[in-house]
């Protein structure tokens, strides 16, 4: 059966990793164009790129409604009446009660509709540059992370790589889309400063670093003396991971996965201190 000119935009915005919200008119009341089930795909900037929920009467409060939801991630229901049902209820256009919020309807129909506008992020992505073990590791231990698990590493073969959504041959990042991105750099001496390059440049909210602490301290010189900004090179977390004591690969990888979930759950404020002096370095590997 072939897929509606609805459902291939879906899956094409969701293949592009780019955020849009679906409205559902799901009720209705007296003359209205828009009829319950009738769907639309917004984007950010309101614009409807496929469907259709009525006409310009309901469209600048669906289109406020979408941005709202696409800007912290969770639905709006909203309520469109004409003026005299408003004021019959007690509510002004704009208010908002138990959830819904009533916007006013200026068509001459006098209809009433509700409309449940429904947020599509993408996931957040989960940026390995390397294959070393634990390059690996990270891949297979977030697997049940809901986050999109994408390694970079040049000439690595497909079978190494096969539990990852998406293998790049190299460091290259693409840069378009708004979802969160984490990058943990795991090449452990196979090219180290050209990864670190790439993943501050990848627009990442998290970057972390594999490796010691006297090792990634002579990258930091090489990558200042380089032009990197001091403001770039302070965002990189070396070690990486958070002081778990780690030591084999798999218990490194659960180390950065647990500060990655911290940073994430935070809001992307500053996640807990990585190592007490004269503790174990977790991800101080190689």
């Amino acid at each position: 059966m072939p897929r509606s000119d609805f459902d291939q935009a879906f899956d094409r915005l969701a293949s592009e990793r780019r955020p849009f919200a679906v409205a559902t008119v799901v009720r209705t009341v007296a003359a209205t164009a828009a009829k319950p089930g009738a769907k639309a795909i917004l984007l950010p900037d309101g614009t409807i790129l496929e469907g259709w929920i009525g006409g310009g009467c309901a469209r600048s409060a669906v289109a406020k409604a979408a941005a709202e939801a696409l800007a912290d991630g969770q639905p709006r229901f909203v309520s469109l009446m004409p003026e005299e049902l408003l004021a019959a209820e007690g509510v002004a256009a704009g208010e908002e009660r138990e959830g819904v919020r009533f916007a006013r309807n200026r068509c001459p129909s006098k209809g009433s509709m509700d409309v449940f506008v429904e947020p599509v992020l993408p996931r957040p992505e989960l940026a390995i540059c390397g294959e070393s073990p634990v390059a690996l590791a990270l891949i297979d231990l977030a697997a049940r992370l809901d986050m999109a698990r994408t390694l970079y590493a040049p000439g690595l073969a497909a079978a190494k790589a096969s539990a990852a959504d998406r293998v790049v041959d190299g460091f290259t990042f693409d840069v378009g889309g708004t979802s969160d991105r984490y990058v943990v750099v795991a090449t452990q001496g196979k090219g180290d400063e050209a990864a670190l390059r790439a993943a501050l440049s990848a627009g990442a909210s998290y970057v972390a670093f594999v490796g010691s602490r006297k090792k990634f301290a002579t990258l930091r010189e090489r990558l200042a003396a380089a032009g990197v900004s001091a403001e770039d090179l302070a965002r990189i977390r070396s070690p990486a991971g958070l002081d778990i004591a780690a030591i084999t690969p798999d218990e490194i990888a659960l180390s950065i996965l647990a500060e990655i979930v911290a940073h994430r759950r935070a809001g992307a404020r500053s996640a807990p201190s990585a190592v007490p002096a004269g503790e174990t370095e977790p991800g101080a590997a190689g």
